[in-house]
């Protein structure tokens, strides 16, 4: 085994014979084996182990047993406690949920800390089987028949090639010691299940199960090869890239059959599962749009917008005409100028005298008007918007120089005729945007 994982780690993980990675240990006979076959090798790396204070003295005692690990084969050891608990209780998630985010929130603050690029876990060819099983469970397209993956950008899982039977195997003809941790037989847990109760039936069904699987796997890692190669050709036709934005044709979208898979496979990656009203939004009123915990999807007319969410900002920026430029939220040049020179929709030319108030840039709010420049009588900004063939999500990102509450640009489309430099107009204020 150790020359198999040698092999196996030169051939599909060369970078871990390059760099220094860390191996999570949490005392249990897989990620203890994966420990030792990485210092059997002489491979540069850091063992981290989270207590997640669950089982009082046995927890305890698992991060003991870790740590006299890393001394016996001389490696530096990371160790987090955590309060598990009162995670749970804040934040409303299970147990293994709240395990799963604690743990990886805390393997991605050291590796930014200590600038290590990978971390590397135990999971194995077992796993990869009742993970299989738990998606098929759930429902789920060709990706999640796949497994686990063997490699992300940060995650390594090089033992996904050995069996559980293979690991014990190796331990016991080593003499290698390990933690029991009995929790892994509570059948509560859908995988503790899965594996104390349905791999067992499966092996009995045909003794070579697992092996069948994996080929299985590989055949079906293939088609979701052939699967992903097809879609990016579909996605680089449809997807329209604006800055952050998508912009994709419903038209065009009609025309894929069966339409259910396409738009899951077209949109799952974004975070989306409801793909009734995923697909029901090819047909429904302009303005309707659904969420993810990543991204939202909304119809705009003959369009599917789709944006990553962000975090609410300030809408309302304070600026002062006299600094010259500011750099929020746009990029932004102010100067006095003698005469009107170059004519854009990227410069605006007012009357300095009639800016009475502070000046500041914000977004559209209900009720917003304006006098469009060159016209006789108000326009409200909503109107406006209609009128310009603004999307919402443009609408949205719009911005607006005021006076006051007055409105004296939308910036880089219209002017307001009330700013507007006339024969009477003493000193001339220009607005350039600069990005």
């Amino acid at each position: 085994m150790i020359n198999q994982f040698k092999e196996h780690i030169a051939l599909k993980f060369p970078e871990l014979l390059e760099n220094h990675f860390l191996v999570a240990c949490s005392g249990g006979v897989d990620s203890v084996v994966l420990t030792h076959l990485c210092s059997l090798n002489k491979m540069d790396f850091s063992i981290v182990h989270c207590n997640f204070q669950l089982r009082g003295y046995e927890s305890d005692m698992d991060a003991f047993f870790v740590e006299d690990l890393a001394r016996k084969i001389g490696k530096k050891i990371y160790i987090k406690d955590f309060d598990t608990d009162s995670y749970i209780n804040i934040n409303k998630v299970s147990l293994q949920m709240a395990a799963r985010e604690l743990r990886y929130r805390w393997f991605e603050e050291l590796m930014k800390k200590n600038k290590i690029k990978t971390l590397v876990t135990a999971h194995h060819a077992d796993d990869n089987l009742e993970t299989f099983i738990i998606n098929l469970s759930r429902g789920t397209g060709i990706k999640g028949l796949t497994g686990i993956p063997a490699k992300t950008s940060n995650i390594s899982r090089p033992l996904l090639i050995f069996s559980r039977a293979q690991i014990m195997q190796f331990a016991e003809i080593k003499n290698i010691s390990w933690r029991e941790d009995h929790s892994n037989l509570d059948k509560k847990y859908l995988r503790n299940k899965i594996r104390e109760d349905v791999i067992p039936r499966l092996r009995e069904l045909h003794p070579g199960f697992l092996g069948n699987y994996e080929a299985t796997r590989a055949n079906l890692e293939g088609s979701a090869a052939l699967l992903e190669n097809y879609l990016a050709g579909i996605k680089q036709e449809l997807f329209q890239q604006e800055d952050d934005l998508i912009r994709i044709p419903i038209n065009a979208l009609l025309k894929l059959d069966p339409i259910k898979v396409y738009m899951y496979e077209l949109f799952h990656q974004y975070g989306f599962k409801e793909w009734n009203d995923v697909a029901g939004l090819l047909t429904a009123t302009s303005g309707k749009e659904i969420y993810s915990q990543t991204h939202r999807l909304l119809k705009d007319r003959q369009y599917l917008l789709l944006q990553p969410l962000h975090p609410s900002t300030v809408e309302k920026y304070k600026i002062d005409a006299a600094s010259g430029t500011i750099t929020k939220p746009i990029n932004m040049k102010i100067d006095e100028v003698k005469a009107m020179g170059e004519q854009s929709k990227r410069i605006l030319y007012v009357d300095k005298e009639t800016l009475n108030h502070k000046l500041s840039i914000r977004k559209w709010e209900k009720g917003d008007y304006f006098y469009p420049f060159g016209m006789n009588g108000t326009k409200k900004v909503s109107k406006f918007y209609k009128d310009e063939k603004l999307d919402l999500i443009s609408k949205e990102k719009q911005w607006l120089l005021c006076s006051g509450d007055a409105i004296v640009w939308i910036i880089g489309r219209r002017g307001d005729d009330r700013f507007k430099v006339t024969p009477k107009t003493k000193n001339i204020l220009r607005f350039t945007i600069t990005e």
